[in-house]
């Protein structure tokens, strides 16, 4: 599967166990979603549990969160991360808070699809990595997969978890997996071992990193796009360097990052988002905090500008292998 098939699955499946479950946002029912992820669901389930709604992420997200409330399990899509900004107040003030503030009495088991990230000459308004706005916010948790195989089980885990979740779904891996070399033609997801992906049900732990290489210079955390970056700078610098791929933000495997950090000395942060006040801040931290003693040099962070996502600079941008080649080359010979 694509990754957008694999999405599409999670969502089948989740609705064909579980009468509760209703999806819908923006262009997703009967157009079957902007990238088509909800293609046919309408169709399979009808209009009551797939269906179309108005331009207003405030409203979406609001009634989804009464939904949740009395006992639906909604699963929305916004059509961009880029857009989820005047629903931010709802996630934030209401979707996160309601267990909390209710003692108990209610959850509210909403997941929040959007697309993220650039590569895509999306410019400045359809390629911006939020996660850092999300994994800053109480109650919440946020789920970034990396290829077909995650994404489905995350997605199933995050409908049946009783609590807020934001997945975030990388769209420049949507059709195939993107190792930051533009130039060089389209990889297809069904080359790719991940790819593989169960028809019926199962579930991928949120919570839980994974090793995507193992390595002794120096440990490489990311997550999306940034996993296949990784694995790309590498290959070509030769680097013996560990990738782990982090798949949820929060809650965050921090005993994976520490065992691995502890193992190799050294540490990059890689993401797509801005530098400043990036989830990279909050995981360079962390390794300081917890790998003090086994860092051989200090934790370096590769990421975005800070600048809006440019259109015609895109690649410019984007922290390709290039870049993070560089990084590498640095990291292990520093002292």
């Amino acid at each position: 599967m694509t990754m957008i098939e694999a999405i599409r699955s999670a969502l089948d499946v989740s609705m064909a166990r579980n009468d509760d479950v209703v999806v819908y946002g923006e262009d997703v029912g009967f157009f079957g979603g902007v990238f088509r992820c909800t293609q046919g669901l309408q169709q399979k389930y009808g209009v009551s549990r797939c269906f179309d709604a108005p331009i207003s992420e405030c409203g979406i997200v609001g009634t989804a969160i009464g939904m949740a409330a009395y006992g639906l399990r909604p699963c929305v899509e916004l059509q961009f991360a880029d857009y989820m900004y005047p629903a931010y107040d709802q996630i934030v003030s209401e979707a996160a808070r309601l267990r909390y503030r209710s003692a108990g009495d209610f959850t509210c088991p909403l997941v929040i699809r959007m697309p993220t990230g650039g590569g895509i000459f999306g410019g400045q308004t359809h390629s911006q990595s939020p996660e850092a706005l999300f994994t800053h916010v109480a109650g919440l948790k946020t789920v970034v997969p990396s290829n077909p195989y995650d994404a489905k089980g995350l997605l199933i885990s995050a409908i049946e978890d009783p609590d807020p979740v934001i997945f975030l779904e990388p769209k420049r891996l949507y059709n195939g997996p993107f190792d930051g070399h533009h130039d060089r033609p389209v990889t297809a997801w069904a080359r790719h071992e991940l790819s593989e992906v169960p028809e019926g049900h199962y579930t991928t732990p949120l919570g839980k990193a994974v090793t995507r290489r193992a390595g002794e210079a120096v440990t490489i955390l990311a997550y999306g796009t940034m996993v296949h970056v990784a694995l790309a700078a590498v290959e070509e610098t030769g680097v013996d360097a560990e990738v782990i791929d982090l798949r949820t933000l929060l809650p965050l495997d921090l005993e994976t990052i520490a065992a691995s950090v502890a193992k190799t000395g050294r540490c990059i942060v890689l993401h797509e988002a801005t530098l400043t006040s990036g989830f990279g801040a909050e995981l360079t931290a962390l390794v300081q905090e917890h790998c003090f003693y086994h860092l051989e040099a200090p934790v370096m962070r590769v990421t975005g500008w800070d600048t809006p996502y440019p259109h015609a600079q895109e690649w410019d941008y984007f922290p390709g292998p290039v870049r993070l080649g560089q990084a590498l080359r640095e990291i292990v010979e520093a002292r």
